[in-house]
């Protein structure tokens, strides 16, 4: 679990794991869980004490870690810049010359890995003399299909890592 020293107001050092924030301001004195939505730990309501907020705070931070899928890094959607219509991870289609005067064309897909470097693969379209808008979109589908399946198993890993994570990290403060 990743941690980080915080130092509140009084002074009082603590080490908060991620997901959690100190909001100090004149008004209000808490933590804040940031994870699947948000919640304010006020230490008013734990007699005024900060460690206690903070306990709660990262109870709720486990249930909520145990029970919702960890947050990612993937994009939801295309790129302004993108000038295609293809999905988030498919470009193409690109345009190979393999022989003489034989050129073929194919999609290139980005298959992400959860704490790996992602993978590039290329989906065949067709030749030049072969190519159809129907294999285009036979193509396209798999295409999709594969990248589908690799952000789906991203997510699997990152949740599993996390939950694991959560679940060292609170064996070591008991």
């Amino acid at each position: 679990m990743k941690l980080r020293d915080v130092e509140i107001y009084t002074g009082q050092r603590y080490e908060v794991p991620q997901g959690i924030q100190r909001i100090d301001s004149r008004s209000t004195h808490g933590w804040q869980l940031r994870y699947g939505g948000t919640k304010f730990y006020s230490d008013s309501k734990f007699s005024a004490d900060p460690g206690e907020a903070l306990k709660a705070a990262t109870k709720e931070l486990a249930k909520r870690i145990a029970k919702l899928p960890a947050p990612t890094r993937l994009k939801p959607g295309p790129n302004g810049n993108k000038t295609s219509e293809l999905p988030v991870g498919i470009s193409g289609p690109i345009v190979r010359q393999r022989r003489a005067n034989v050129r073929d064309c194919s999609f290139t897909v980005l298959l992400p890995r959860f704490g790996e470097a992602p993978r590039r693969r290329s989906v065949y379209i067709a030749s030049e003399s072969t190519y159809t808008v129907e294999r285009y979109y036979q193509a396209l589908e798999k295409a999709v299909e594969l990248r589908q399946e690799a952000e789906e198993a991203y997510r699997r890993a990152a949740t599993r890592a996390k939950r694991a994570e959560m679940k060292t990290w609170l064996a070591e403060q008991a």
